[in-house]
């Protein structure tokens, strides 16, 4: 995901996050079913409607992306095999550079190289991180019982 990518992107307006609560709402009915496919309708600009067959998979992502602009997020689909530059992998941890590269340094997260450049997978990524904000829920709760049992007025 480049700067430019990130660049591009924009909170939604007060209108499409309408839209969205309400797209998502109508969409989510439809999810509870075991069918592997849906059928939507899609309507041009002359009002005409078109059908349109979807793997339920997607509706559901759909469904996750409305319920995001709802809450007026920007959104950005990253496939699970994309491959990130330091820079970008930094960003998306809210991390300088240099820790991440130390990061990779240490074997904590994998990387290859593509010629000089080091590159890190999305899924990898999302993995470590994960990792780490469990790991820091479970150091947040540790504490807090700690505090309770001292008595620090913590409650």
């Amino acid at each position: 995901m480049s700067h430019a990518a990130i660049a591009e992107m924009s909170l939604p307006l007060e209108r499409e996050v309408q839209v969205a609560v309400e797209g998502q709402r109508a969409l989510a009915a439809y999810l509870a079913t075991q069918l592997e496919t849906q059928h939507i309708q899609i309507f041009d600009e002359k009002n005409q409607a078109h059908r349109v067959e979807l793997p339920t998979s997607a509706l559901r992502l759909l469904v996750d992306i409305l319920a995001e602009l709802a809450e007026g997020n920007a959104v950005k689909v990253v496939p699970l095999h994309a491959e990130l530059t330091t820079q970008e992998a930094a960003d998306l941890l809210n991390v300088s550079r240099p820790h991440l590269v130390k990061l990779l340094e240490t074997d904590a997260l994998p990387y290859h190289k593509t010629g000089k450049h080091r590159r890190v997978r999305f899924a990898d990524l999302m993995r470590f991180k994960a990792e780490r904000d469990r790991a820091s829920e479970q150091a947040m709760e540790a504490l807090a019982r700690q505090a309770q049992e001292l008595n620090l007025g913590y409650e």
